[in-house]
């Protein structure tokens, strides 16, 4: 991997590694604009519209730059229904990356996580996992499973320095299995990349430690690679053992030992779709019916053939160290940019984004008012920057209509891979600064409208008195006409 040092120590600063070519056109509404377009949107960042937004800083998924090679290649689809040619090159690429034999296409990463719900999840199952994502949670518990979260301590401490903080607990995931029986766990689930909590890796000795307890127990192992890229980079800049692999070796290592590998290309291969992987033709069986019942037919899987195409090209692209590291890098820059400053980051800086610690940043603010969410409005409002809620409120209540609130309070700032500069990263630890220096005029949130499933996607909230006005009237103070 690149080493590129300036010649000013006091200038170093992640470099691209590309050049753009195209471009979009931004808008900056103003200040005023933005108290009320968050106001109408419920103070849920999903529901702006992306033209009044500057930054979008919501998520990765599917709003990465794709290559020059992956747009021409997009151009060469097959899209007949059944024996397509873009299916045989897609499956020639992920036999390359995952070295598999078998793949089921799907629209995206929870099409897949739905499907392996309805194919091994029963009620009164315990579905083992470093830490859930929303989704995986949600079609676990529809199908009466239950998640049980085996992170590492240190992974839920914003402050502890340490390599690999999505990391199993080890011991605790072998007394689960004696506790419940293996009978009762139909998978575990590895996130390689832990969202919720900071987009933090695991080690590659992990992953595969993991994979031999289920071995022994005669559980299947489960592989989400949504953000595998990301992992990828950590275990080869983090850890001994991988320093003098490649990143194509270290995948082999880690696929090797997993039974079954699912993931959404909106995030790994800078395209869209998803699939599941594997070497076991018994367990894609199980899942194979599930395509055209609820995907599309099994050469497509609800995927649009030139995203097919340019996910074939943007997986081989994975494997690339000078294209994955870009995102980790730009993501490192921005959480010691903000730290320094003092503002409370998770650290060290994770992959998909920097994390924000709302509890820390608004330590006055009870879980019910939901501090990670006012925060989100607030940036907004600071400076048109739409992040994402990871807290309290993308979780779902307990059975008995009790809140379930969130190990961490968390604002996330995605930084979509080739898609920012540098320039507009620092703008956005500008407007981060600025609000830390007057978080106490932030205040809460209280529901408007609830739904009862995935409420953070179309949930509605509104602002605890007149807070929202008060900020905006302090950056008129102190930027005066500026946007």
């Amino acid at each position: 991997m690149s080493v590129i040092n300036f010649y000013q120590k006091d200038h170093q600063v992640p470099l691209e590694m590309h050049k753009v070519r195209v471009v979009q056109k931004l808008f900056l509404p103003s200040v005023e604009e933005r108290v009320a377009k968050i106001r109408e949107a419920g103070n849920n960042t999903f529901l702006l519209q992306n033209k009044d937004v500057f930054m979008d800083m919501l998520t990765d998924s599917g709003v990465n730059a794709m290559s020059d090679n992956q747009v021409a290649a997009s151009m060469q689809a097959d899209d007949s229904y059944a024996g397509s040619e873009t299916y045989n090159r897609l499956v020639k690429a992920l036999k390359e990356v995952f070295k598999t034999e078998y793949f089921l296409p799907a629209h995206q990463g929870r099409a897949c996580e739905n499907i392996l719900a309805e194919s091994f999840v029963k009620p009164g199952d315990v579905i083992p996992m470093n830490f859930h994502f929303t989704t995986t949670k949600a079609h676990i518990t529809r199908m009466g499973g239950r998640v049980e979260e085996l992170v590492i301590k240190e992974g839920l401490d914003p402050d502890y320095i340490y390599p690999f903080k999505g990391n199993f607990d080890i011991p605790r995931l072998k007394a689960l299995i004696a506790e419940v029986g293996a009978e009762h766990i139909p998978f575990v689930r590895i996130e390689a990349g832990t969202n919720l909590i900071g987009g933090q890796p695991l080690s590659m000795e992990n992953m595969l430690e993991v994979a031999k307890v289920c071995r022994e127990n005669g559980i299947m192992s489960v592989l989400d690679a949504s953000l595998l890229q990301d992992n990828l980079y950590f275990i080869k800049t983090r850890e001994e053992a991988a320093k003098n692999m490649t990143i194509k070796e270290i995948t082999h290592k880690i696929a090797d030992a997993i039974d079954l590998i699912y993931f959404s290309s909106r995030k790994l291969g800078f395209s869209r779709g998803g699939g599941i992987v594997s070497n076991n033709n018994d367990l894609i069986l199980k899942m194979k019916e599930f395509i055209p019942l609820f995907e599309g037919f099994l050469t497509y899987g609800g995927m649009e053939v030139r995203a097919m195409e340019a996910m074939a090209v943007g997986l081989l692209e994975t494997m690339d160290e000078e294209i994955i590291n870009q995102g980790p890098q730009f993501i490192e820059y921005l959480v010691k940019e903000l730290d320094d400053y003092g503002v409370p980051m998770v650290k060290p800086a994770g992959g998909l984004g920097a994390h924000i610690n709302a509890s820390a940043f608004l330590p006055d603010m009870p879980h019910d008012q939901y501090p990670a969410g006012a925060l989100a409005a607030a940036l907004y409002i600071a400076g048109g920057i739409r992040g994402m809620e990871r807290g309290s409120i993308s979780e779902q209540r307990n059975e008995d209509g009790t809140e379930n609130y969130a190990e961490l309070e968390l604002l996330r700032l995605a930084c979509p891979r080739r898609v920012f500069t540098l320039s507009q990263i620092k703008y956005c630890a500008d407007r981060v600064k600025w609000l830390y220096d007057n978080r106490h005029l932030i205040g809460g949130l209280k529901w408007k409208e609830e739904p009862q499933v995935l409420r953070f996607f179309s949930g509605k909230l509104e602002a605890i008195g007149d807070w929202q006005y008060k900020l905006a009237d302090k950056f008129r103070e102190d930027f005066g006409e500026s946007l």
